[in-house]
């Protein structure tokens, strides 16, 4: 586990092959990411949907986060987060092919059914 947010990268990060994602500490109801982009996106078609709430911002570097009831991609740079509730469909448009883009996550909350969220929300 790195000391540093932005030492001690994965191989694959490091030779830009992979974006990966690193689990920080993981606790009941809170896991906490390291994710380090290097110009990947997420496969056409392909929506991320997670049983658990995610909170996430960027800590170095540019993407392009698309949430699926959003016609365009959301910018993010250093500094932008966003809230993505329990079930929100979205995607990674593009990362900075350039520039590293490393990513904080906090994935929260009680992992819930579709069918809760629903109900909840």
């Amino acid at each position: 586990m790195p000391d540093n947010m932005f030492t001690d990268f994965p191989d694959e990060a490091s030779n830009r092959q992979a974006e990966t994602f690193e689990r920080l500490l993981t606790q009941p109801g809170v896991r906490i990411e390291r994710i380090i982009s290097t110009g990947q996106s997420s496969p056409p078609d392909f929506w991320y949907c997670q049983p658990q709430s995610e909170w996430v911002l960027v800590l170095q570097g540019s993407a392009g986060l698309r949430l699926k009831d959003e016609t365009e991609a959301r910018v993010m740079k250093a500094g932008d987060f966003v809230n993505i509730p329990a079930f929100c469909k979205h995607r990674v448009e593009w990362t900075d092919a350039k520039e590293t883009t490393v990513w904080l996550a906090v994935h929260y909350g009680e992992e819930r059914t579709e069918d809760e969220a629903g109900k909840l929300d």
